[in-house]
C-alpha cells in the first residue's frame, strides 16, 4: 500500500533526501553570510536584513548568557506574539546552547505556571502585552523577564491601522531581574562559543493537553532542521520567495513553515502579530507575497470581506495549510477568485509539523495528502495493530526523521505514544484516518471523537464538512447530544453568515441536512451562536461545547 502514493509524486521531488549535520542556528549563520543585504523580514512597513537578524540574535545570546546565566541544555520560556523579536529570541535562545519553550500568548498566569514547572524554566522573554501574566511568576520558578515591545520594530507606531497592543509606547516596570528588550541589546553581549550538536534538544513545544496537562513535546536540532529543510524541497521554494507569516509561531506549524524553513532557505518573511484579513490582502499585494500558510478559518474570513473582489492576489503561488480540513465549498470560492488550488498539508507538534502533504501538481480537496520526502505512514487497527485495508478507517501512524524523541519527564506517555511496525518505531497520532486507492491519505476524526447514534458510528468532521455547503453556513462545530432513543444523537452549533441572520432558522437548517446526510447522520438539533469558541492557531475548540452540552445531561 505504501507505495501506491509515488505515481502521484511532484515532479522533480526526491523521494528520499540526505538532511543537514548542523544545528538550527547554523541555518541563519548560512543565510547571512549568502544575504547579508537581503530582507529576512518585513513588519508593517519596517524590513530586517539577514544579516541584521543574525546580530541581534547574538547579542540577546551573549545578555542570556552573561546576565541571565543560561546555560547549555536551559529551557527559556517564549511567550510572544508574531514579530520580529520573536524570531530574534527563538534563535538567540538557540545560539545560546539553550532550549525554547514556545507557549501561547492565550495562556493566563495559572496556566504559565504549568510551563514553567515542568519545563524547570528560570528566564522567560515576554511580548509586553503579556507581561501582567507572566510577572507574577517572579521567584515562582522564573528569576530573570526580558521585556519586548513591537512598537520598537515597526516603521509608524502611530499607525491606526495597526493592532492596539502593537502601538504601545514601551513601559519600563523596574522591577529588579526585568530587563527591557532594548537595554538587552544595547549591552552587545558576545556569546560563549556554540556547543550544541544536532541530537542535542532545541525546542519543547507543548501539545494542546485536551486529555490532560500539556505535555513537553522533546525536538532536537535534528528532528526540527527535517520539516525545515524538506518543507523548501517539497514545495519549490526559492530565497525570492516570501511567505505570509500570520499563523502564530509558538505552535508547530508556524514555526516551521514560516520561519524556519525561510531561514533555511533565504526567503522573507512577511509578519502580522494579529490575523486581519484587510490588512493581510494590502500586505500581500503590497510585499508581493507568493505562499500563504494559513488555517481554513481565516480564508473563510478572507472570502467574506466585501472588498474580496478588489484584492490584489496575482503575486500569490501557493495557498495552503492545514489544522482543519478545508471545506469543499470554500476551496471552490477560493480557485475561483485566485486560480490556486488549496494545498492542504498534515502533521501534530509531535512530528515537528508536516508529516503528509498533498502534491502541489495533482492536489485533493479535505485531504491530507501523501507521506512527504522520508516519510512513511500507515493505516492500522488501533487495537491490533495490523494494517487496514484500502479505504477502511483506523489510526494513522507515521515514522520518519521529523518524529519527536519523546514527552519531557513522562516516559509512560512517551512509551504508549510508539509502537513497533514492520521493525521500526512508529509514532501513534491518535487520529483515525483512511488511504484511497492511489495512496493519499484522508482523516476522519480523532480517536475519540465519534458520535455513537443507536449503533451507527457518526464522524464529526465529516457531518462539519457537508454543512459548509450550505448556503447560510459560515462556521459549524458538531457534537454529540444526549438522546433517551438513540443513546446518542448529532447536534451542530452553527454560525450563520451574516446576510443569513434573522432570515434562517434551525429548523431549516436541519431539513437541509437531512436532504443531504444520511438518516444515522444528520444533525437532529441545531443551536446558533455568534462565534465559535476558539484556539490561538484559530482550531475550533469542539471539546469545550462538547463539554458544555454533557454537562445539561
Amino acid at each position: 500500500m505504501q507505495a501506491r502514493h509515488f505515481d502521484f509524486w511532484p515532479k522533480g521531488v526526491p523521494r528520499q533526501l540526505a538532511l543537514p549535520e548542523t544545528t538550527l542556528y547554523y541555518n541563519l549563520e548560512v543565510s547571512a553570510a549568502r544575504y547579508p543585504n537581503k530582507n529576512a523580514i518585513s513588519y508593517y512597513g519596517a524590513s530586517m536584513t539577514y544579516a541584521e537578524l543574525k546580530n541581534q540574535a547574538e547579542q540577546l545570546a551573549g545578555y542570556l548568557q552573561q546576565d541571565c546565566g543560561v546555560k547549555k541544555g536551559d529551557r527559556v520560556i517564549l511567550d510572544m506574539q508574531n514579530s520580529p523579536q520573536f524570531v530574534i529570541a527563538y534563535y538567540a535562545i538557540l545560539r545560546a546552547d539553550a532550549v525554547v519553550v514556545p507557549v501561547n500568548p492565550m495562556n493566563l498566569t495559572e496556566e504559565l505556571k504549568h510551563y514553567v514547572s515542568d519545563s524547570g524554566a528560570r528566564v522567560a522573554i515576554c511580548g509586553q502585552e503579556l507581561f501582567p501574566r507572566v510577572g507574577p511568576l517572579m521567584g515562582q520558578g522564573i528569576d530573570k523577564i526580558i521585556i519586548a515591545n513591537y512598537a520598537e520594530y515597526v516603521a509608524d507606531a502611530s499607525d491606526a491601522n495597526l493592532p492596539e497592543f502593537v502601538r504601545m509606547p514601551t513601559q519600563n516596570p523596574n522591577i529588579p531581574g526585568v530587563a527591557m528588550w532594548r537595554d538587552a541589546l544595547a549591552a552587545r553581549r558576545t556569546p560563549a562559543p556554540a556547543q550544541s550538536k544536532p541530537d542535542d534538544m532545541c525546542a519543547m513545544p507543548y501539545t494542546s493537553g485536551t486529555t490532560g496537562k500539556p505535555k513537553g513535546c522533546i525536538h532536537t536540532h535534528r528532528t526540527l532542521m527535517a520539516t525545515a529543510s524538506l518543507y523548501g524541497v517539497w514545495s519549490g521554494g526559492t530565497p525570492e520567495d516570501s511567505s505570509l507569516a500570520v499563523v502564530p509561531f509558538f505552535h508547530i506549524t508556524g514555526m516551521q513553515v514560516l520561519m524556519n524553513a525561510p531561514i533555511f532557505i533565504g526567503s522573507k518573511m512577511v509578519i502580522m502579530t494579529r490575523w486581519d484579513r484587510e490588512l493581510a490582502a494590502q500586505l500581500i499585494a503590497k510585499e508581493k507575497v507568493t505562499a500563504w500558510t494559513n488555517i481554513p478559518t481565516m480564508v473563510i474570513d478572507m472570502l467574506g470581506s466585501p472588498n474580496v473582489h478588489h484584492f490584489d492576489f496575482s503575486s500569490l503561488r501557493t495557498i495552503g495549510g492545514g489544522g482543519a480540513a478545508m471545506p469543499e465549498a470554500v476551496a471552490k470560492r477560493l480557485f475561483e477568485l485566485t486560480g490556486l488550488k488549496y494545498i492542504e498539508g498534515y502533521g501534530l507538534t509531535e512530528t515537528a509539523a508536516p508529516t503528509h502533504s498533498n502534491p502541489t501538481d495533482n492536489p485533493k480537496r479535505q485531504c491530507l495528502g501523501v507521506p512527504i520526502i522520508n516519510t512513511e505512514s500507515y493505516v492500522v487497527n488501533p487495537d491490533t495493530l495490523e494494517e487496514m485495508p484500502q479505504g477502511e478507517v483506523g489510526e494513522i501512524i507515521s515514522h520518519g526523521p521529523q518524529v519527536f524523541k519523546g514527552y519531557w519527564n513522562n516516559p509512560e506517555a512517551t512509551k504508549s505514544s510508539f509502537v513497533q511496525f514492520k521493525g521500526k518505531a512508529f509514532f501513534r497520532t491518535g487520529d483515525l484516518g483512511r488511504v484511497d486507492d492511489e495512496g493519499y491519505f484522508f482523516i476522519v476524526d480523532r480517536l475519540k471523537r465519534m458520535i455513537n447514534a443507536s449503533g451507527y458510528k457518526v464522524w464529526p468532521a465529516e457531518v462539519e464538512l457537508m454543512m459548509f455547503a450550505h448556503p447560510a453556513v459560515q462556521e459549524a462545530c458538531v457534537i454529540a447530544a444526549q438522546d433517551a432513543h438513540r443513546g446518542e444523537t448529532v447536534k451542530a452549533v452553527v454560525v450563520l453568515k451574516d446576510a443569513s441572520k434573522g432570515k434562517v432558522n434551525e429548523q431549516q437548517i436541519i431539513d437541509w441536512c437531512k436532504e443531504n446526510m444520511a438518516a444515522y447522520k444528520y444533525p437532529r438539533i441545531v443551536e446558533f451562536a455568534d462565534v465559535l469558541p476558539k484556539t490561538a492557531t484559530g482550531k475550533v475548540q469542539w471539546r469545550l461545547l462538547q463539554e458544555k452540552e454533557q454537562a445539561k445531561a
